[in-house]
């Protein structure tokens, strides 16, 4: 079948499931203000960071009384200071469906050592019984599997009257998805997920049962000067009210305010959360309507509405061997990029071969609608390809 090539183009073809589209209208210009060579303990600098945890908190709407801090790492480095500080007091259970929950597990039972772990795992495109998850144990989960495109349709799983904590990472589903606050003692997330902001930095989100876990349980452990959040048994508060652990780039710090200033603007996370379902029902409705892809996740109910991964279902594809079926994805991918119409559209390395189109509230609706013409241009262009060669 003959494909005619798109004449339109999306006119910001980014999405890469992180670093992220930056918002609409951005440009360097927006970080004209950035306290550059000032220091970030100046009080320029600390004013800074102040801001950027109180307008976290309300474009998110965490509850007065959680602890927002700005930590080193990405969210890497936020989740790792929570295993790391909380893990050990009581039995865990981890929960892992993709490659950065899997991490975790690793981290948990080969890092820590903790021997008294329950692993609740699923495939890719599915996801474990939630319901077998342990009250009286800690549980660490994430909330959308940026490599799967797999996320918790909700909360209802945590319960209200749990002994144990929940750790939650939730990088690609904050300012997109509805957090359900009560349900979650720890949240970490990064800046260039769905702000699309830039890399570097995390944030680390405690209720008040997470430092209350702080305060008085001291890990077996040597802890890391970076990881620290307790002194004398209390907790460190300055961390959060923006006296960072380590040196914060100034830079990163003021594009990370403009995104939040954006999305304040746009009427805050419900106009995000309608964005990305905007972004996504394109997805969708073309997926519909087009037999040679589909969602890697079966389950509407829990399909991400940012990173939306999609595999190749034609059978002519789907025919051949493993190898080759990845290298046709590749072909795609490499196909759309060349021509400028997408980037970064491959699935994740551990991920099955497919597509991976990052939909959050920083791309625009009209470009997704226009990158499924390419996809659509590419497949055939690739397939036809295929067929000379064989």
């Amino acid at each position: 079948m003959t494909v005619a090539k798109p004449a339109l183009r999306p006119n910001v073809p980014h999405f890469s499931s992180g670093p992220c589209a930056k918002r609409p209208g951005w440009t360097p210009e927006n970080l004209k203000d950035a306290a550059l060579g000032r220091s970030h303990r100046a009080k320029i600098g600390k004013a800074k960071l102040k801001l950027a945890i109180d307008l976290t908190r309300e474009v998110l709407e965490i509850p007065a009384d959680y602890r927002i801090g700005i930590v080193p790492a990405s969210d890497t480095g936020a989740v790792e200071m929570a295993l790391w500080s909380l893990l050990g007091a009581r039995p865990v259970t981890m929960i892992a469906w993709e490659s950065f929950g899997e991490g975790w597990v690793t981290d948990v039972v080969k890092q820590l050592k903790l021997k008294d772990v329950t692993k609740l795992t699923a495939g890719y495109g599915d996801i474990p019984d939630l319901a077998k998850a342990d009250k009286n144990s800690d549980i660490v989960f994430t909330w959308n599997g940026t490599t799967s495109g797999v996320r918790v349709p909700n909360a209802d799983w945590i319960a209200a009257d749990r002994e144990g904590l929940t750790i939650c990472d939730a990088t690609s589903a904050a300012f997109a998805q509805k957090l359900d606050w009560a349900k979650l003692d720890v949240t970490t997330f990064s800046w260039q997920k769905a702000l699309g902001s830039e890399g570097g930095h995390g944030m680390l989100i405690l209720s008040p049962r997470a430092v209350a876990r702080l305060e008085s349980y001291t890990p077996a452990w040597p802890m890391p000067k970076i990881f620290r959040m307790t002194k004398g048994g209390k907790l460190i508060e300055g961390i959060f009210v923006g006296e960072t652990i380590n040196t914060p780039s100034m830079l990163a710090l003021e594009d990370y305010l403009d995104a939040l200033n954006w999305a304040k603007s746009l009427g805050g996370l419900k106009a995000l959360m309608a964005r990305a379902d905007a972004n996504t029902k394109v997805l969708t409705d073309w997926q519909a309507k087009t037999p040679w892809v589909d969602f890697l996740a079966a389950d509407k109910s829990i399909r991400s509405n940012t990173s939306v991964c999609l595999k190749v279902v034609d059978p002519a594809i789907t025919s051949l061997a493993a190898d080759a079926q990845a290298a046709f994805a590749k072909a795609l991918v490499a196909l759309v990029e060349k021509e400028g119409a997408g980037y970064d559209l491959g699935a994740y390395r551990d991920a099955p071969p497919g597509l991976r189109i990052w939909c959050g509230a920083t791309v625009e609706t009209a470009d997704v609608a226009a990158l499924t013409k390419w996809l659509d241009w590419a497949f055939a262009e690739t397939k036809a390809s295929l067929a000379k060669a064989a």
